[in-house]
């Protein structure tokens, strides 16, 4: 049964007829052609489809799309802002990217706890990531990243 479900995704509001079994991250990336987002493991243990969903950390190969009517969704693509700006900065500086299949998921990640941090929460980033993979770079250079994006963000007052 097709249910439409109105959906903010990425500051556009969307109204999209979906069955109802099929996942955010099957509408992001084959109807909406949102291909940021990426397919993992589709169990929730990787990482890669991490959206903000209303604002909090969402693993959209979990989470069924019709659950999603009235809500606002961010993906990799949807991110703006100094922290944005300032992640992909610290990315590229830390080379925290080899393959770049987990970069969206943690990208996301990384800006949701850029915010947090900037309203005053302390951040534990190694317990925060538990739940984003990297099969190819380990974490040193990724925590590096984080590390960079939060003193530059710091620095200019984000």
């Amino acid at each position: 049964m097709k249910r439409t479900v109105t959906v903010t995704v990425n500051g556009t509001p969307r109204e999209i007829l979906v069955p109802a079994e099929r996942t955010l991250l099957e509408v992001l990336r084959e109807d909406l052609r949102l291909t940021g987002t990426k397919f993992g493991c589709e169990q929730g243990e990787c990482g890669a489809c991490t959206v903000l969903l209303d604002d909090a950390p969402a693993l959209s190969c979990l989470t069924l799309a019709r659950l999603c009517d009235g809500k606002s969704v961010t993906t990799v693509e949807g991110l703006d802002g100094p922290h944005a700006e300032v992640l992909r900065e610290a990315f590229a500086e830390a080379g925290a990217s080899q393959c770049g299949y987990c970069t969206p998921g943690m990208a996301v990640m990384f800006h949701h706890l850029l915010g947090r941090r900037a309203a005053g929460e302390t951040i534990d980033p190694r317990r925060e990531l538990s739940g984003n993979i990297c099969r190819c770079t380990g974490f040193t250079k990724i925590l590096e990243a984080y590390e960079r994006s939060a003193r530059i963000a710091e620095e200019n007052g984000a």
